[in-house]
């Protein structure tokens, strides 16, 4: 996979892949400061949540470099208030605020002036990006053996590179059995409102070569009845410790339509999007976003505009419906949380 969503440019930069602009054009950004950061998380130039947190991490880089003469209070008061600004920008994925508070104990930890502070601030983002991509490869290593060849795999929204900093997550192991030369076929849900799977995941995978097909969300069921899939993979935003999980809306239909199909259904995220401090899924916060994204499609309004629209951008599937995570510590069985704690 050639595809890099995120990096530092020559002049130090963030600089993405503004996923808004896929498939029509592959645009790249420069973002100058932590407010350009937070602006493409918030408008989703930059999504999925291994992603954000490492915007967010490189965001607090470019929004402090201005600062590297200053005194060490002035520099961490600016990385507090920087932290408030970019973890507000999308409530439900929990990478997010693990990556600022990942980069705020390492301030914390450092000694010295704003350019020491600054210098260690950069090494933990750049650790992150490097973290994330290791990340990847271990998840699609542990969930390899799930994909055998000739495997018809059904996937939701986009946890692939686009959504990482590395190969993916729920798309991991499809790019390492097709790696590996095992025949792959990718059914990819269009993914209302905002159509990520047919603009992002579709995209990725014809890039690497990989065959898919795109379906409407409706047409899972259809396909899952006619015995066309052989299992279903999706990333996570957030996973509660009896292992509830959020995802991208959508996904807790195909979770209930596998297990009454008897497809298997699998959950890949990494171990950081585990939050312990949440029993339970009735707890993951929600994010809403603006009715307009379900009321058109590619800017064309396809719903009377005196008419309301709910879109709510994930759904919660419950523990009972998965029939294992994949993280990068392994695959996990159920029963989740069995001790009390989260999945590990």
């Amino acid at each position: 996979m050639s595809v890099q969503a995120i990096a530092w440019s020559p002049s130090g930069a963030v600089r993405i892949i503004d996923q808004r602009a896929l498939p029509e054009a592959q645009i790249e950004r420069d973002l100058e400061s932590a407010e350009a950061v937070a602006e493409a998380i918030r408008t989703l130039q930059v999504r999925g949540a291994p992603l954000i947190g490492i915007a967010a991490a490189m965001g607090l880089v470019a929004g402090t470099r201005a600062l590297r003469g200053s005194p060490r209070d002035v520099f961490i008061g600016t990385i507090e208030q920087l932290s408030r600004l970019l973890g507000g920008t999308r409530p439900t994925a929990v990478d997010l605020r693990w990556a600022l508070d990942r980069m705020a104990r390492a301030a914390a930890a450092t000694a010295g002036d704003g350019a020491a502070l600054w210098e260690r601030l950069y090494a933990e983002a750049a650790a992150i990006l490097e973290d994330e991509r290791a990340m990847c490869r271990r998840i699609g290593q542990a969930a390899l053996p799930l994909v055998p060849d000739g495997a018809n795999v059904l996937t939701h929204c986009n946890a692939g590179a686009l959504a990482t900093g590395g190969i993916g997550t729920a798309l991991a192991p499809i790019y390492l059995a097709h790696e590996a030369g095992r025949r792959v076929h990718v059914f990819v849900d269009e993914t209302r409102p905002v159509l990520q799977g047919a603009r992002l995941t579709a995209w990725e995978l014809a890039h690497a070569g990989i065959p898919c097909t795109v379906i409407a969300d409706a047409a899972a069921g259809a396909l899952m009845r006619q015995a066309r899939v052989d299992l279903a993979l999706v990333g996570a935003d957030r996973i509660a410790a009896n292992g509830d999980f959020a995802n991208k809306i959508g996904t807790y239909g195909l979770a209930v339509l596998a297990r009454h199909h008897g497809v298997p259904f699998y959950c890949a995220a990494p171990s950081s999007t585990i939050d312990a401090s949440l029993p339970d899924g009735d707890k993951i916060p929600i994010e809403q976003r603006p009715p307009d994204e379900v009321k058109s499609v590619a800017g064309r309004p396809v719903v009377p505009a005196s008419v309301a629209a709910l879109n709510p951008a994930f759904d919660v599937t419950p523990a009972r419906y998965v029939t294992a995570y994949v993280t990068d510590r392994g695959i996990v069985q159920p029963p989740f949380g069995a001790d009390g704690g989260a999945p590990r």
